[in-house]
């Protein structure tokens, strides 16, 4: 090509008058691929006849606009190229007019460069939270234990209801309903979204990604956008994810959502788990560049001593027909898991709150995950803070895995103080164990 080299967009000839697409059967070029005037570029078919869509002049391709099988209007490109032939400079629209339409529609934004200006900090901003509307009572459920009463099941689970999604009801649409509230109890539009993390046990399918699905749900393109997996500890370790990425530059105003559907996962005939499970979904965002409540220590483990104390064979929030015996209901080893969880949840405290120079009288509040209200009074005991300011909710919304400590959080944030010393810890399935230190 000589030095005179422009990019212009290439359409398909024009057929009879009442043709208005055609459908691309065969690409003979690929990007990078350079062609000769009268050279048979591809292979196309409209409604009343099939064509060779051959070149216009001697060129390059610089991409493909539609891909084989496609079918398309003969008013839209597609290829672009470059060439150094003038007279199709007055032959089709204006090269750059046309690349401007092009990067419209197919060109992802560009994402602001992030930078840490409050304070060195990086803060959690705005919560958000979502709760399914069906309440689900112990009565209710206790229809499958007759000889069991109400009061024994919040005696050793501490839950007298729990909320469980309709039918129909996705861990993305619950994401969605939390993530709104987040974003705008931070002052924030979803434009200004940097990037999207999900904590999910329960995802919507295999792939792509719930994440992904949610930032579709908000019309956000070109940010990073990922699901991880920690179980009931997820959203502690997402938190800490977004904070490193914003330290390191990546990313800046992170959606972080816990989302769970578990209440199809249970089976109704194992009394470990029947009671302890319910939906919901919780939200905040993570920001380096904006005032909010900082986050002064992240403790993350794992513990693989622990690997089947807390499973489920099968991904996914629901159970698919013939695969009932692979087990695919959330099982867990009871006693065990009470002895290990009581001991992680302790350490854990005692661990983030010294790595923040705070004694265990210094913390005005334990955010934990809602696991089990015995659980938690033990870890209580052991850990130094006294079980009052442990804040708990599990006794109305149920053990919600990774969405429980955002959604408890959210609850509190009525009764809390500039300055307050808080604690979110969790336990959940891997062993997995997480804490972080917030100052309010």
């Amino acid at each position: 090509m000589s030095a005179d080299v422009f990019t212009i967009a290439l359409y398909l000839p024009s057929q009879a008058a009442a043709e208005t697409e055609a459908t691309i059967t065969k690409w003979n070029v690929s990007v990078g691929s350079k062609f000769t005037k009268g050279q048979i570029l591809g292979e196309i078919e409209s409604a009343k006849a099939a064509f060779d869509f051959e070149a216009p002049c001697d060129g390059t391709v610089v991409r493909v606009l539609c891909v084989e099988g496609e079918t398309i209007s003969f008013e839209a490109a597609v290829l672009e190229i470059e060439t150094s032939d003038v007279s199709m400079k007055n032959s089709i629209p204006a090269a750059q007019a046309v690349k401007s339409d092009v990067e419209k529609s197919d060109v992802l934004p560009a994402q602001p460069s992030p930078s840490v200006t409050v304070a060195g900090n990086v803060c959690i901003l705005g919560l958000g939270g979502y709760l399914p509307d069906r309440v689900v009572t112990s009565k209710e459920l206790l229809k499958e234990f007759p000889a069991v009463t109400e009061d024994y099941i919040f005696g050793v689970t501490g839950i007298r209801e729990r909320r469980w999604a309709k039918e129909g009801e996705k861990p993305s649409e619950m994401a969605y309903q939390a993530a709104i509230e987040a974003i705008k109890r931070s002052g924030l539009e979803a434009k200004d979204i940097g990037g999207i993390i999900v904590s999910t046990e329960t995802p919507d399918v295999a792939m792509p990604s719930t994440a992904c699905i949610l930032q579709d749900l908000l019309g956000i393109r070109g940010i990073p956008s990922f699901d991880i997996k920690a179980a009931c500890s997820g959203w502690l370790y997402a938190l800490t994810m977004a904070r490193g990425m914003i330290v390191s530059g990546a990313a800046d105003n992170i959606l972080v959502v816990g989302t769970e559907i578990q209440s199809q996962l249970i089976d109704k005939t194992d009394m470990g788990t029947y009671f302890l499970f319910g939906d919901g979904a919780g939200a905040t965002i993570v920001s380096g560049s904006r005032p909010g409540h900082a986050i002064k220590q992240a403790v993350l483990k794992a513990d693989s001593k622990g690997l089947l104390l807390a499973k489920r064979s099968v991904p996914g929030f629901k159970i698919p027909f013939g695969i009932e015996n692979l087990n695919p209901w959330i099982r867990t080893a009871g006693h065990a898991l009470f002895r290990f969880a009581t001991g992680g949840f302790a350490s854990i405290i005692s661990e983030a709150a010294a790595k923040s120079g705070w004694l265990p009288q210094d913390v005005n509040w334990v955010v934990p995950h809602q696991a089990n209200a015995r659980i938690l009074k033990a870890a209580a005991q052991k850990g130094g803070v006294p079980f009052e300011r442990f804040y708990i909710n599990i006794d109305r919304v149920g053990n919600t895995s990774s969405a429980s400590i955002p959604l408890a959080l959210l609850e509190l944030q009525k009764d809390l103080h500039k300055g307050d010393k808080i604690v979110l810890c969790s336990v959940g399935a891997g062993v997995t164990i997480a804490a972080l230190a917030i100052e309010w």
